[in-house]
């Protein structure tokens, strides 16, 4: 495996090219509906990818927010390049060690899929020719970007997409390493590695969307392959795994077919409407009953080449029915599927006679509302069936939360580049570079070490916290004089927890309210087992501690006399357990004690005072306290 990425971190500054605020809205202050088409680009010739894109013949909603503006609407020229965006983005270019650009400009980059309103994204090279290093491996940089971010999809019904306004604009740092990375691992090490140097400079936006890995990835025999988008750290290596498992299988379908004669020939497109059972059950017969049409593409030598293999989840049949969405089908039936749905074995033998099959060839059927669709959904899956008889296409694929990818659209290249006209470009000056360079924040590899250090946590916790960009809030914590251990539980273990159970979208915490939440402990008014109840509390919309204590239910317990009569009660409870069990009775009792207790008191004290109860329920009566 040879894989790169490219990681889109959102930066906290304003806009890139107008004075609007970044925060995203519900609300919709309007709608204005626009077509977009493909333009060549820098070298007049017109980009596959957003040729791909206007063949779909989309019809783009977009909805302004109440701050948005006219340069938003494409309406008003775009404002100068955001002088501090630029100027993160050439920080993190020199603490990657590349060479930042004696000027920086401006280029347009097209893209007709509705997420810009312009029909294409602005982006500027920045820098190029960095490295990191993880570990002991030297990754190079390619280079360093500076971009605006897309259009918030909201919403699509049949051929018309909505866009929300409010994340357009937002800048995008764009870094993109080589192709050293030779497994999912190693790109999750170094992402994680980047997102680190990212957040170290105090820059960038949190939370779910603000930062987004594309892998690119490739085998021996196979071609590259850009999964975009992906948001979650975690998934990266289970996504490289799929995609180097779906390019084997293809190359072994391939081989297959080629070995019996496959072919692709032109045409070979039929109409069979009429051979579809509209007294019948399942998709095609319901279309047919409401005046739609079904249209077949026969495929000699394929038969047995579009199932699954035996214990795989890919096979080319998908690879095909993806295709065929994108031009705005649900699907497609095909043979090696019988019997499913309204294919049963006596239909296919009726529908192959009249194609005029032989065993060893396949055939696929697509049903749309009208001719127009049904045929050109299936010249791109005939178009996608050739590429199997020659490999692994070059094409952009979306994540899906298993792993696994769907086919987005062709590989975007060059075609698709021309220069902005309207922002001017930007000579970057010795001088620039070295005020920044003055300032350049504590490189990640560094800040680890000196925190694992001074406050004596084990390099793995320490980069947990990194990763989650906590460590400066557990330094300013740990500088409040909170124990270490006690602030790194809090925010790798107690917090994460509590945020899966407060629900989607639970409020941040201010450093002041975990501080709140640590003094609470250490003065007694919870036991550390406290800590999360009180947290959901929080993040539900409690206004401070003292009323996310009450809300979890953590009235206070007044003394050891408290909790040891709460322990004899429990020991009396289960006096058959006791006297069956004797001192064995301690671990199904704690438990019971400990619900009881619900993060009042420590965990050892509890242990404590229900050992004291046994002991004296073991010694029979009139025993002292």
């Amino acid at each position: 495996m040879k894989a790169g990425l490219e990681i889109h971190q959102q930066l906290a500054t304003g806009k890139l090219f107008c004075d609007c605020p970044t925060d995203l809205t519900e609300t919709a202050t309007g709608s204005v509906l626009r077509r977009l088409r493909a333009t060549g680009g820098e070298n007049h010739q017109v980009d596959r990818a957003a040729a791909f894109q206007a063949a779909r013949e989309l019809t783009f909603r977009y909805e302004p927010g109440p701050s948005s503006c006219l340069v938003e609407l494409d309406e008003e020229p775009p404002h100068p390049l955001n002088d501090e965006a630029l100027d993160v983005a050439l920080s993190i270019a020199l603490l990657l060690e590349a060479r930042p650009l004696d000027e920086v400009i401006v280029m347009r980059k097209i893209v007709v899929d509705g997420s810009n309103t312009a029909g294409f994204q602005r982006t500027a090279l920045v820098a190029v020719d960095g490295h990191l290093d993880v570990g002991p491996k030297r990754y190079s940089i390619a280079s360093i970007c500076l971009e605006e971010d897309a259009a918030r999809k909201v919403g699509e019904i049949d051929h018309e997409v909505r866009y929300r306004l409010d994340r357009l604009g937002i800048p995008l740092i764009e870094i993109a390493t080589g192709p050293e990375i030779t497994s999912g691992a190693e790109a999750r090490e170094v992402a994680a590695e980047i997102g680190a140097l990212l957040r170290a400079t105090g820059r960038v936006r949190r939370g779910i969307g603000t930062i987004r890995e594309d892998l690119n990835v490739s085998i021996p025999g196979g071609a590259r392959v850009e999964l975009k988008g992906i948001q979650e750290l975690r998934l990266l290596p289970r996504h490289a795994e799929h995609e180097v498992a779906r390019q084997r299988l293809l190359l072994g379908v391939r081989d297959g077919l080629l070995a019996r004669g496959a072919q692709v020939p032109s045409g070979r497109i039929s109409d069979v409407t009429e051979l579809i059972p509209s007294a019948g059950t399942g998709a095609l017969p319901e279309l047919v009953r409401h005046g739609g049409t079904v249209r077949a593409l026969s495929l000699p030598g394929f038969d047995g080449g579009l199932r699954s293999p035996a214990g795989e989840s890919e096979r080319l049949g998908r690879e095909l029915a993806d295709y065929a969405r994108a031009a705005g089908v649900r699907g497609l039936f095909h043979s090696d599927e019988v019997p499913l749905g309204p294919l049963d074995a006596a239909f296919a033998d009726r529908l192959r006679g009249a194609l005029g099959l032989a065993p060893s060839d396949a055939f696929v059927l697509i049903g749309a509302r009208d001719a127009a669709t049904a045929e050109r959904a299936l010249a791109l899956v005939r178009e996608r069936a050739a590429m199997a008889l020659e490999g692994i296409p070059n094409e952009t694929r979306d994540p899906l939360p298993d792993g696994r990818s769907r086919y987005s659209r062709p590989l975007p290249g060059r075609d698709r580049m021309y220069p902005e006209t309207d922002v001017p470009p930007v000579p970057i000056a010795p001088s620039r570079l070295e005020r920044l360079r003055a300032s350049l924040p504590e490189r990640p590899e560094i800040a680890r070490a000196r925190v694992a250090r001074q406050h004596g946590l084990p390099d793995p916790i320490v980069r947990q916290l990194q990763q989650a960009g906590d460590l400066e809030t557990f330094e300013a914590l740990a500088a409040r004089a909170h124990l270490p251990a006690g602030v790194a539980r809090l925010l790798t273990q107690d917090l994460p927890a509590a945020v899966d159970i407060a629900g989607e979208a639970p409020v941040d915490l201010a450093l002041e309210t975990l501080d709140g939440v640590l003094a609470s402990v250490e003065d007694g008014r919870i036991a550390k087992e406290g800590i999360p109840p009180v947290l959901v509390q929080l993040l539900r919309g409690a206004p401070d501690v003292p009323a996310a204590i009450a809300g979890a239910g953590l009235a206070p317990m007044s003394g050891r006399e408290d909790l040891d009569a709460l322990a004899e009660t429990i020991v009396a409870r289960n006096d058959s357990v006791v006297r069956s069990r004797g001192v064995e009775a301690f671990s199904p009792l704690m438990g019971d004690l400990m619900r009881e207790v619900r993060g009042r008191r420590d965990g050892k004290e509890v242990a404590s005072a229900l050992r004291r109860a046994l002991e004296r329920r073991l010694a029979g009566p009139g025993s002292a306290p």
